[in-house]
């Protein structure tokens, strides 16, 4: 699966791997995908398709729910990482920001964002720097840096997490989830500092969103996960043109609105899958 009018070199490269839970649960099924240096690419699907688990793979998170990539094998920047502990990749610049807003909630917006750059050797001048950085694109976190991160709002706490992300200096970042339980207008924020930060920092993203309308808006390349594994990929305006797309993951078609309760209609035409 070869994305479209790439942007630059393959950053990340998962080749057919497969991902086991406790020695017997198989999530993953021969997965395979590209990111390219400077791109957002979306893994998109309902909740339990794979997503959460593909970017655990490649953040090696896995260990801590023993799960595994047991076939196939993913490299970043050319060099496999399967073995590598995550606190190595942190320093080769692959950060996860965890589904669910994982803040310190008894440290302070500014202590939490510090904490990502626990891994970094620099100096407090050079901290300082890339503080105000951070506070460029999240203006809100610094008029909250003195709150204790657990009494701030739901974006609030999603924007300190990706900041935090920030602080270590990463060429990737592996998003999951960023619109989960957040207002519209605030995901679309969220999203036009991804889209920023892509852009002017160079950052690239690999996203898992259950919210395919707003990450086929904002990313270059998307790919459609379900039971493990991939069953459409495409740039993002492709799919999102995609009237079987359209029809099961945007609820429309070209009769109007469908329901997603049509569950033998919803089999029938989900020509991919057959």
């Amino acid at each position: 699966m070869q994305q479209d009018g790439p942007k630059g070199n393959v950053l990340l490269d998962i080749n057919n791997i497969e991902v086991i839970y406790d020695h017997v649960i198989l999530v993953l099924r021969g997965i395979s995908l590209q990111l390219r240096e400077g791109s957002i690419v979306a893994l998109l699907g309902a909740n339990g398709a794979g997503k959460t688990t593909t970017l655990k793979a490649v953040s090696n998170l896995l260990q801590s729910e023993r799960g595994e990539v047991t076939k196939g094998y993913i490299a970043y920047k050319g060099d496999r990482i399967e073995r590598l502990t995550p606190s190595a990749l942190v320093k080769r610049g692959v950060v996860q920001v965890m589904e669910g807003r994982h803040c310190f909630p008894h440290l302070t917006v500014e202590e939490n964002l510090l904490t990502g750059a626990y891994t970094r050797k620099v100096s407090g001048r050079v901290l300082k720097a890339d503080l105000e950085k951070v506070y460029t694109y999240f203006p809100r976190l610094k008029d909250r840096r003195r709150s204790q991160a657990g009494y701030t709002s739901g974006g609030e706490q999603q924007m300190v997490a990706i900041g935090r992300a920030l602080m270590a200096m990463p060429t990737m970042i592996l998003l999951d989830e960023p619109s989960m339980g957040l207002a519209p207008q605030l995901v679309e924020e969220i999203f036009e500092i991804v889209k920023t930060l892509n852009q002017r920092e160079k950052v690239s993203f690999l996203l898992a969103e259950q919210n395919t309308n707003v990450a086929l808006g904002y990313s270059d390349y998307g790919y459609i996960l379900e039971n493990g594994r991939i069953v459409m990929d495409g740039s993002s305006a492709v799919l999102a043109n995609n009237s079987d797309v359209k029809e099961f993951y945007l609820g429309l078609s070209t009769t109007g609105r469908k329901s997603y309760r049509d569950g033998k209609h919803y089999r029938r035409r989900k020509r991919w899958l057959a």
